[in-house]
């Protein structure tokens, strides 16, 4: 079975469609909301320096409680693009990065010892069956395949997370291949994130740019991978069918 086929059996025009809507429904609700902060007067109150001095003023408490925070979304299978474009309008785009990647990872973490040691056939449950796919694509690409699957957004990342607790890859290396492939989209997200004051003030800055750019190219991700396995491994797609 192809890895794309055990996470999403969508095809490379489906996948390429989704991210257009996508896209198309974020910059359209994007453009209401600039909108109706124009019309409304309201950019007037919205500052971003503002905001981030005054969560300076918690001191060392405001990043612990975003990173416990986000420490516990996974496990209760909550989405993690909201609390990571969250750091972006807290923390700016590099101490965001830096408190978003480290909460993800741990949060990632913390699902996948769950699931190896407390929790066994409660995610064998949630897999329905898809175990066995998992477990022999760790066992023939072993962090290659976690470095895959977090590269590629469309994965579903809170039940991979318990999955690979299942597995025999070692811990470490999947902390290891978790965070620096879960670093680009939260880097891309955080950067975004912390130019939507200034978006909603009209404003064009570099932030915006750069963020726009990263998340482009996160999203192109899994139609080039699609497109890569397509056209170099012929025989092996006709074997999983």
């Amino acid at each position: 079975m192809r890895i794309s086929k055990l996470i999403y059996p969508s095809t490379h025009i489906l996948m390429k469609r989704n991210i257009f809507i996508k896209l198309s429904v974020f910059t359209i609700i994007l453009i209401v909301i600039i909108i109706i902060v124009k019309i409304s007067g309201l950019g007037d109150y919205l500052d971003k320096d503002r905001l981030q001095i005054w969560i300076k003023g918690f001191g060392i408490w405001g990043p612990l409680v975003y990173i416990l925070i986000y420490s516990i979304t996974p496990s209760l299978f909550v989405p993690g693009l909201p609390v990571t474009m969250a750091a972006g309008l807290a923390f700016g785009p590099v101490y965001g990065t830096i408190y978003a990647i480290i909460g993800a990872t741990i949060g990632a973490s913390i699902a996948f010892l769950v699931a190896r040691y407390f929790a066994r056939g409660f995610v064998e449950d949630l897999l329905k069956g898809r175990f066995k796919t998992i477990d022999e694509e760790v066992g023939k690409r072993g962090w290659v395949f976690v470095a895959i699957t977090r590269l590629i957004p469309l994965f579903p990342f809170n039940l991979l997370n318990y999955a690979f607790g299942l597995t025999k890859i070692k811990f470490s290396h999947y902390v290891i291949a978790s965070f620096f492939c879960m670093l680009p989209a939260t880097a891309a997200y955080v950067m975004f994130s912390s130019s939507i004051f200034d978006i909603l003030k009209g404003k064009i800055s570099r932030e915006l740019i750069i963020g726009i750019i990263l998340i482009t190219v996160v999203s192109v991700i899994p139609v080039l991978y699609k497109k890569r396995r397509e056209t170099h491994m012929p025989t092996y797609r006709h074997k999983g069918r």
